[in-house]
């Protein structure tokens, strides 16, 4: 998952062409939450990885490819609260797997992420909140041409994540349970429009057009999940 969080940076710089990283695990996330991008899928045990039951869509042709790429772009640009999958593991799910609340950079070899559970409430079945500022590393190599970057953190946050229990979010103690999945607290929108892109069509890839009015007040709060 850090390899992967790394590579996502790494791919939304301009001069990258492609991308690194876990992509099957990316596609099954993309599947449990937006249900407008998920294909076929095959009945399977409880016990067999969840990812296995996906059946892989028929690759299109270049041309074919160019046209799926734009409708895409405009069912993300249109997407509405209700039109994704806030908690497809269960309200629950938290309880079994205790390391989905850490709160921390999470490591693989030489590279560290940050990772804060407290940016996806709702897949928790919790109110969203606006989040505490993230930890931050000790210091950061960002070059203004190419498409790497170097972090780097202090020796002591290696062993935060052989310590969960103490860098776990308490769920009761941050937010409120919630009775709609994508409910959040009236001022997390505005907070959240001054840290990422509302749209993802260029303006100059057609007429931008009015996006849907959105249940529950979350415009654009399904950008958040990319946060995760």
């Amino acid at each position: 998952l850090a390899y992967l969080y790394r590579h996502l940076g790494v791919a939304t710089r301009a001069g990258s062409k492609g991308i690194c990283g876990c992509l099957t695990l990316l596609q099954a996330w993309i599947y449990e939450y937006f249900p407008l991008f998920r294909p076929s899928q095959l009945p399977q045990s409880p016990d067999a990885p969840r990812a296995s039951s996906w059946i892989s869509p028929r690759l299109p042709g270049v041309d074919d490819a160019r046209q799926r790429l734009a409708h895409y772009r405009q069912l993300l640009d249109d997407l509405s609260a209700d039109d994704v999958t806030w908690t497809p593991y269960g309200r629950d799910g938290h309880t079994y797997i205790p390391r989905s609340l850490f709160t921390g950079p999470i490591r693989f070899s030489d590279i560290a992420e940050r990772y804060d559970s407290a940016r996806c409430l709702r897949q928790f079945g919790y109110r969203q909140i606006i989040p505490r500022a993230m930890m931050v590393p000790h210091d950061q190599y960002r070059p203004a041409s190419g498409i790497s970057y170097i972090v780097f953190w202090d020796q002591w946050v290696n062993q935060l994540w052989d310590n969960v229990a103490a860098h776990r979010l308490d769920l009761n103690f941050a937010s409120r349970s919630c009775e709609h999945p994508s409910e959040i607290v009236e001022e997390y929108v505005d907070w959240f429009l001054t840290r990422s892109h509302p749209r993802i069509t260029h303006p100059t890839d057609g007429v931008p057009q009015p996006r849907p009015l959105l249940v529950h007040h979350v415009s654009y709060d399904f950008l958040l999940l990319f946060q995760i």
